[in-house]
């Protein structure tokens, strides 16, 4: 029988002779190595030299963007100056078990499952000598939607509105394929690559949903793009909770500021009841079982709204754009259209056309904006620009 490579001849052969010479049997298993010891010693050197082979393909060079979650930095090839990538160096946190958050875990996980051009690529994961985790993503130099739609400089149409959303659609209708949930879709996290692509961001917060009755945590999705089930406690929900994340953020692109910005879960309740109407039994079966419902006072209650309000509030979208936002933020989740529905809508095909995707308005200094977006965790918020601007909306105002 062949002599595993694995074990060395020689230090058999010294335990050998020890056995003789004592004929004591135990010395010679102390001294010669157990075949599950050498293997998973040999196998923790492979991944050592694989995990330096990765690491030695690429080369840091300046700093994008740091925050307590992660740092980023921009590199490229060590083979090609000119392909360029970003690191994102996740911090050990010795708070966790291995020192990793369950929100780079699930980053890495996912990331590695999806690939789609609406979605960040993945391109390579290593641990550095300090233990802390670097993925390579795909590097997105024109930042993200939010710098654009911040920036009363930059002047978009419906044309760029509608190439905007589809790629976030189909982005969102590729993870629901795959049984992800994002569960934190908003402008910031729809970073654009160097040829207008829209690219969905931040898995920190993603999961599975194959099984339709595990029960999920109702604390995801940054407020302002959270759906009222959320809001109401629901512990099962599916990929509609994207699609009204989806819908708010395509009402933000039509009003250049968000929809309904509260200040506390409490607040972004009301400011929905004041934008959508008030969620009954009526109009939401079984919404009074949910474990945050609150019956609100039945002389104060707003009616649901109809396509009119839509037409009323965004009159840049037209009637079928806006019965496209109006299906995607359907307060009762059964009755809200499924990424597939609202990829099957008629607004994509009629006038005017999506605008391509190399002549979409463009922002210089979108490298830094990507690096801080890489760095702020899942649920984060910066609402300092917004904040003056999203609570002038006065919804009683507008009713008829």
């Amino acid at each position: 029988m062949a002599v595993s490579p694995l074990v060395s001849p020689s230090a058999s052969a010294i335990a050998h002779r020890k056995n003789d010479a004592t004929g004591a049997s135990v010395t010679a298993q102390k001294n010669e190595a157990s075949p599950q010891f050498v293997q998973h010693a040999a196998d923790r050197e492979i991944t050592e030299q694989m995990n330096d082979e990765v690491r030695h393909k690429y080369i840091k060079t300046k700093k994008l963007g740091e925050g307590t979650y992660a740092v980023v930095f921009l590199g490229h090839l060590r083979t090609d100056p000119s392909s360029f990538v970003a690191i994102k160096k996740i911090k050990v946190n010795t708070e966790y078990r291995d020192g990793l958050s369950m929100d780079a875990i699930r980053e890495v996980k996912y990331l590695q499952e999806l690939s789609h051009p609406n979605v960040i690529a993945l391109h390579d994961v290593f641990s550095s000598k300090d233990q802390n985790l670097n993925l390579i993503l795909e590097y997105l130099p024109r930042g993200d939607l939010e710098m654009l739609i911040k920036d009363s400089n930059i002047h978009y149409g419906v044309p760029d509105i509608k190439a905007w959303m589809g790629m976030l659609v189909r982005g969102v209708w590729f993870c629901h394929e795959n049984f992800v949930l994002h569960r934190d879709i908003k402008p910031n996290n729809l970073l654009i690559a160097s040829d207008g692509e829209v690219k969905l961001a931040d898995f920190g917060l993603a999961r599975s949903f194959a099984d339709p009755y595990l029960n999920m945590t109702h604390q995801v999705i940054t407020r302002w793009y959270r759906p009222p089930e959320l809001l109401y406690g629901a512990r099962q929900y599916s990929g509609v909770v994207d699609i009204w994340s989806t819908g708010m953020v395509f009402a933000e692109l039509l009003l250049r500021v968000p929809f309904v910005a509260g200040n506390s879960d409490l607040d972004q309740v009301t400011k929905i009841c004041e934008a959508f109407g008030t969620p009954t039994e009526e109009n939401w079966p079984g919404v009074s079982k949910l474990p945050n419902y609150v019956p609100a006072d039945r002389n104060h209650l707003m009616p649901t709204q109809g396509r009119e309000f839509f037409l009323r509030q965004f009159p840049t979208a037209g009637p079928v754009g806006a019965d496209l936002l109006m299906s995607m933020c359907t307060l009762d989740p059964r009755k809200r259209s499924t990424a597939y529905q609202a990829l099957q809508h008629n607004w994509w095909t009629t006038e005017p056309r999506p605008t391509n995707k190399e002549d979409l308005p463009r922002k210089s200094g979108g490298t830094k904006k990507m690096g801080d977006d890489l760095t702020r965790r899942g649920g984060e918020l910066d609402d300092d620009q917004f904040k003056n601007a999203a609570r002038q909306l006065d919804f009683t105002a507008m009713r008829e």
